[in-house]
């Protein structure tokens, strides 16, 4: 994925604890504490893990699959990411790119970017 190689080794540190903590602890069970939320309206049915580092607010997109066979089992998916400025808002195109790729996910269970 893009987003992975565009954030420091920190960042993408703390990213992958917070994946091994929602699939060690699974929601409703694990509260995330703010680095773990739902995300509401055009973008209902993500999850956002919300990460800080170099001065930027990092966010990476994902969905839970319950039992998908087809992934081995109940499995969370990262979708897409983006990087922003602290306190400002993500650009409508990300949210945009974020929900083609979740589309071609289910049509392919495969993003291709």
């Amino acid at each position: 994925m893009v987003f992975f190689d565009s954030v420091s080794t920190k960042v993408r540190a703390e990213i992958v604890a917070i994946l091994t903590a929602v699939a060690e602890a699974p929601p409703p069970a694990f509260s995330g504490g703010g680095k773990w939320e739902a995300m509401h309206g055009e973008m209902a049915g993500f999850y956002e893990i919300r990460v800080q580092g170099g001065g930027m607010n990092h966010r990476l997109f994902c969905l839970l699959e319950r039992d998908a066979e087809d992934l081995g089992g109940s499995s969370i998916v990262a979708i897409d990411g983006l990087s922003k400025p602290k306190r400002s808002a993500a650009a409508p195109k990300d949210y945009r790119r974020a929900l083609k790729n979740r589309a071609e996910f289910e049509r392919r269970r495969t993003v291709l970017e």
